[in-house]
């Protein structure tokens, strides 16, 4: 045994519009705000530092200029007050200046750490060989700058390097007392635009749920209100699409009463006759049995009357419960006709009826058969009952690539304009005496409109009033099974 694997799709449980809606405009009333934030801090910072660099660097080629016009490096007598002055500088920046001679022999250190050791650090090295170097060390949060003593100003040999090392822990101290600054307005903006997004979002869902609502009453049967809710276009259209949805409730509501009430009527006026037959047998004496004979025939042609109606009525039934059921089978449709004429025609003939078949092409359609010979054998048989005696009913049928047609054409009193759209209606008559006459029960043409549409076609009536009437079908040579909704 084959066992089939489904395939499970996951889904999602469903989104609370509210919620959805705050997270929303959480994200794009906040966080280009954070983003931007973010990205001005570190510009900001960023600029800090460079200004920083840019001013040590200025610094530096002063105090390297004034070294090499004291002769600082070769003359110690000159030392006191140039050094008294890199001190001050040192300390301002809160950092470290350290004096390298040619022998890499340091010769100054404000911070008295290194005086007399050797320096061969790459930036020393770098810069002896002519490249200044300005370096901000995020890590350690200092910024290296170096810069050349020259033996004079006129000669441009290098006789030493000036290595100044400021801390900017105060830069960094700054721009964090500016992000938590920050910080705190973005948390107090977050609850602000928090807030609003739950106020606006409720504004922005009354409608919405004022629509909801409204519906929710239309469920416990109040279908003869009126939805109003105009203040979107898609509250505005889903309202029209619900009212114009109510107001066809309301028709079949009252189709349904009319409906009750006809079958009612129907099945009860045969009986009421059958019954006012027998009183009139049983109230008689010495009854003849010609007159006999005749009541009994009476009282026949009401239980068929009776039954006819049933039989209708059980067909429609069947039909609605049906509508996805067809049996569909490739089938001749000329053979179709021909049978059901050929049935029908000792009725025809009894009123003198020519009745006449039109093939413009064969057929072979993909339709139900027995449905399918229901309908046309109602419109036929209708033809031939309310037309005129020595009338005619003229049968055609053609086809295209698509689609093929059935036309029935009679010499009848045809059926005014106004009437048109009523007589698919279920027991509706245009005149009542004479359907009854006729055997008819008002259920034909519904039946018949059933089953066209069953079969993806359509039915339409044309014809002027006195002289007779054309019922046309169209219904697709191929039918498409529909698929059920799970």
């Amino acid at each position: 045994m084959d066992v089939e694997k489904k395939k499970t799709k996951f889904k999602l449980p469903p989104i609370n519009l509210r919620v959805l809606l705050s997270v929303v405009f959480l994200l794009f009333g906040v966080l280009p705000i954070f983003i931007y934030g973010g990205i001005v801090s570190r510009t900001n910072f960023t600029s800090r530092v460079d200004a920083r660099k840019i001013e040590l660097q200025t610094k530096c080629l002063m105090l390297s200029n004034k070294l090499t016009r004291g002769n600082f490096l070769k003359n110690s007598d000159n030392r006191e007050v140039i050094r008294s002055e890199i001190d001050t500088v040192a300390d301002i920046y809160n950092g470290r200046i350290v004096i390298i001679d040619k022998s890499y022999t340091t010769i100054e250190d404000t911070f008295n750490l290194a005086t007399g050791k050797i320096n061969i650090s790459p930036e020393i090295i770098e810069t002896f060989n002519g490249n200044n170097t300005n370096i901000y060390n995020k890590t350690k949060s200092y910024i290296l700058q170096t810069m050349p003593i020259y033996e004079n100003i006129d000669n441009q040999n290098i006789d030493g390097v000036l290595m100044f090392i400021a801390s900017t822990e105060n830069l960094v101290s700054v721009a964090e007392g500016v992000g938590n600054t920050e910080r705190f307005l973005y948390i107090t903006l977050t609850a602000i635009v928090f807030v609003l997004s739950v106020i606006i979002g409720g504004r922005l869902l009354r409608p919405l749920i004022n629509l909801r609502d409204d519906i929710s009453s239309i469920g416990y049967g109040k279908l003869d209100q009126k939805i109003e809710h105009n203040e979107y276009q898609l509250t505005k259209s889903i309202s029209e699409n619900i009212n114009t949805t109510l107001a066809k409730l309301q028709d079949a509501d009252k189709s349904r009463d009319e409906f009750v009430a006809n079958v009612s009527h129907e099945l009860k006026t045969p009986i009421t006759s059958i019954r006012v037959l027998a009183d009139s047998l049983m109230s008689m004496e010495n009854v003849p049995n010609e007159m006999y004979a005749e009541f009994m025939q009476d009282i026949s042609d009401e239980i068929d009357r009776e039954a006819k109606i049933i039989d209708d009525l059980l067909s429609l039934v069947k039909l609605d419960k049906s509508a996805n059921t067809l049996v569909t089978e490739q089938v001749d449709i000329n053979q179709l006709i021909k049978q059901i004429l050929k049935r029908l025609r000792p009725i025809a003939q009894k009123r003198d009826i020519e009745m006449t078949f039109e093939t413009i092409r064969d057929v072979s359609a993909d339709v139900d058969e027995t449905k399918l010979s229901l309908a046309i054998n109602n419109l036929i048989e209708n033809a031939i009952k309310y037309n005129k005696d020595g009338g005619f009913v003229k049968v055609s049928i053609d086809a295209d690539h698509k689609f093929f047609y059935i036309k029935v054409k009679d010499s009848g009193d045809g059926i005014a304009p106004e009437y048109r759209d009523l007589i698919f209606e279920r027991f509706y008559r245009i005149d009542k005496a004479r359907s009854r006459q006729t055997g008819g029960t008002g259920l034909g043409l519904a039946i018949t409109r059933n089953v066209v549409h069953l079969h993806d076609g359509i039915i339409k009536v044309s014809g002027k009033e006195g002289e007779g009437t054309t019922f046309t079908v169209r219904i697709p040579l191929n039918h498409v099974k529909r698929r059920d909704k799970k």
